[in-house]
């Protein structure tokens, strides 16, 4: 495989991982920021917001997971793709409980 087919499948986890919050506050009523939020990131976007955010990010992931192509049979295929899942969860859990604190 290319290098930039690893590129695609690292992005195709973190956009997936991306989806996940994004979509549970949505779905729940709840607000959560994204892109669009006033400050970017940090402010609350609505929930219909965030549904349409993860869906975005969805599209974006399943691309990039077809594309790239994503092959769990592959040992090191799964593993970047997992790896860029991790991240951005990771990511996620270290910055959003500072929004409460705000």
């Amino acid at each position: 495989m290319e290098w930039y087919n690893y590129v695609a499948v690292f992005f195709s986890g973190a956009f997936l991982a991306n989806a996940i919050p994004h979509f549970v506050y949505g779905v729940c009523g709840d607000k959560f920021p994204t892109p669009f939020a006033k400050p970017p990131g940090r402010g609350l976007s609505s929930s219909t917001g965030n549904v349409l955010w993860a869906g975005f990010n969805i599209i974006v992931g399943y691309t990039l997971f077809r594309r790239g192509p994503v092959q769990l049979d592959d040992t090191l295929n799964a593993v970047v793709f997992f790896v860029g899942f991790m991240a951005l969860a990771l990511l996620g859990a270290t910055n959003f409980p500072k929004k409460h604190k705000e």
